[in-house]
């Protein structure tokens, strides 16, 4: 069985180590290396769209970082406890017409046993940001 430490139960340390790991899978950009920290019939809800199955992870992820273009982002540990974990987090990206975003979120986590996403609840909103404006 497949296995993507730390595991839960969550501790203050492994849940700050899981959220780091997440967003560094995330700022890759990789779609096939952040799929594999979720079991093969993870559950997401991405603002409206629900998404079911790594594969299905792959191709949204896909699409994503070809329209969300220089995509940075930064994730926060918010709350934690068993096999969740609650984060809020901003990214930044620019469109092909070169307009930048920031976007404001938070996330639901659940773990199975083996320490693999079984579940992604995204809340998400974005604002229109001029260069000038980046943070990340």
């Amino acid at each position: 069985m497949e296995q993507k430490p730390p595991l839960p139960p969550f501790t203050l340390e492994t849940a700050i180590q899981k959220v780091q790991l997440a967003e560094d899978a995330w700022n890759s950009q990789d779609p096939q290396r952040v799929s594999l920290g979720y079991t093969i019939d993870t559950e997401w809800r991405n603002r409206s769209e629900f998404i079911n199955g790594r594969e299905n992870v792959v191709k949204f992820l896909s699409g994503k970082w070809d329209r969300e273009l220089d995509y940075r982002l930064k994730k926060k540990l918010w709350a934690f406890t068993g096999n969740r974990i609650a984060v809020t987090f901003e990214y930044e990206y620019r469109n092909v017409a070169g307009q930048w975003f920031r976007a404001y979120g938070n996330e639901n986590w659940e773990f199975n046993e083996h320490g693999l996403m079984q579940k992604r609840f995204a809340q998400i909103n974005d604002v229109e940001i001029s260069q000038n404006d980046r943070r990340l």
